[in-house]
This record gives structure tokens, sequence and C-alpha cells, in this order.
């Protein structure tokens, strides 16, 4: 059974970072690709940033590209979103998302997810 266990989240205010980890358990993480997505309150879950399984290639939105960072450790089965420069409107709760191609979760499509992490970026 795969697990996918965010955390990392909490309140920080704009300007600040945070990093989130997800620790990934029941799959080989090295032939696995991740991903973030989050989900602000009354609107849709969007994609936020993508690895793929060797760390070689990465995906970002727009909205994020220079501000955030996704990395992962194989040896630790875990990924990292290292997330500066923080704005109010990235208040979200952010999930950990798993799947076989770092493109498919690119277009927002994954096979596994965590339970999610808030994320509150005050003014």
């Amino acid at each position: 059974q795969v697990q996918l266990v965010e955390s990392g989240g909490g309140l920080v205010q704009a300007g600040g970072s945070l990093r989130l980890s997800c620790a990934v358990s029941g799959r080989t993480f090295s032939s696995t690709a991740m991903g973030w997505f989050r989900q602000a309150p009354g609107k849709e879950r969007e994609f936020v940033a993508a690895i793929s399984r060797s760390g070689s290639t990465t995906y970002s939105a727009d909205s994020v590209k220079g501000r955030f960072t996704i990395f992962r450790d194989n040896a630790k089965n875990t990924v990292f979103l290292q997330m500066n420069s923080l704005k109010p409107e990235d208040t979200a709760v952010y999930y950990c998302a798993a799947d076989g191609q770092g493109s498919t979760i690119a277009t927002g499509r994954a096979g596994f997810w965590g339970q999610g992490t808030q994320v509150t970026v005050s003014s």
C-alpha cells in the first residue's frame, strides 16, 4: 500500500519561507515521479511542481516559478518543496502526489495522493 505523508506546513508572514516534505512508503521511490498540488478555499486544485524519477527534470507552475523549488532525496524516500517569497495567495492545502511520470503529474494527474498540509501566509 502506497502512503504519502506530508509535513512542514504552518503559518508564515508574507515574504517568508517554508519547506514541505513528503515521505513515501510502499513503492520503489526511485521509480516514482513526485509532485505537489494545492487547493485554496473555494478554488479547484492546481498543479504546483513535479520532479522526475531521477530528479533531473522538474516542472513548475508559472505562479511559483522563481520562488518554489522541488527536489528529492531518493536515499530518504522523500520529496521536498522549498517555498520562498511566500505571498498571501499561496495560502492553501498542499498535497503531495506520486505517479510513474513527472510529465503526467504536470498535466494534473497522479495515481497516489497524500492527505495534505495547510500553508497559511499572512499579509
